[in-house]
């Protein structure tokens, strides 16, 4: 392992917390309002990673703006009741901040909505920067958002692995020029991240402790 890798990015959908049926569920709340009876749950799978913006103008351009709406009411409304951190999570990221480690979160989410998910795992004192889509013109797999977050940590990509469940988390690490790690217990499945050839596939959380050698 290069040792010198002193900065971690986390994607935080589907890799920090589970908010898979979150997601689905305010989904299919919302398309069941515009097109009553025609999305079932293995239809908006693939609609999780892009930003929302791009899922409803991809069904819909003209409704995409309220599309959008009534998906971030349903899904800020029932977030509690949904929300928790992955198995290994919190332990293995209060180890990595214990040990000096920059640690940052990369997210297609709203900042605010992010704060909820993360304040509610008890996840929000061991990150020192969260880039959200407001923060950026593109989202991954654009480097920018990756970028813009060693930059906010002082950290160069050369230093830094990009941790998600989605092929834009890991595309996103490429494009910055980072180490990139998957996680096995991505919804869209273990083999399907290996297509994108990450340096690492993770089973835990847990497994970066030995990858980094904390």
């Amino acid at each position: 392992m290069n040792t010198k890798i002193n900065t971690v990015l986390f994607d935080l959908d589907g890799t920090l917390i589970d908010t898979n049926e979150l997601i689905i569920s305010s989904f299919l709340h919302t398309l069941e309002k515009y097109y009553p009876g025609k999305y079932k749950r293995a239809d908006v799978i693939p609609f999780m990673g892009p930003t929302l913006e791009e899922t409803f103008e991809g069904i819909n351009k003209d409704w995409a703006e309220d599309m959008a709406k009534t998906y971030r009411e349903f899904n800020i409304s029932n977030h509690d009741l949904f929300v928790k951190e992955f198995d290994g999570v919190y332990e293995t990221v209060r180890i990595l901040k214990e040990n000096g480690f920059k640690l940052g979160i990369v997210t297609t989410k709203r900042l605010d909505v992010a704060l909820k998910g993360v304040k509610l795992t008890k996840l929000d004192e061991f990150f020192d920067c969260i880039v959200a889509i407001e923060h950026v013109k593109k989202p991954k797999p654009d480097p920018e958002p990756i970028l813009l977050a060693l930059e906010r940590l002082r950290s160069v990509p050369e230093e830094a692995l990009m941790v998600g469940d989605n092929h834009h988390d890991i595309l996103g690490g490429k494009n910055a020029g980072t180490k990139t790690a998957g996680v096995a217990w991505s919804l869209k499945g273990k083999d399907y991240l290996a297509q994108f050839e990450p340096d690492y596939m993770l089973d835990n959380m847990s497994d970066l402790l030995s990858i980094l050698g904390v």
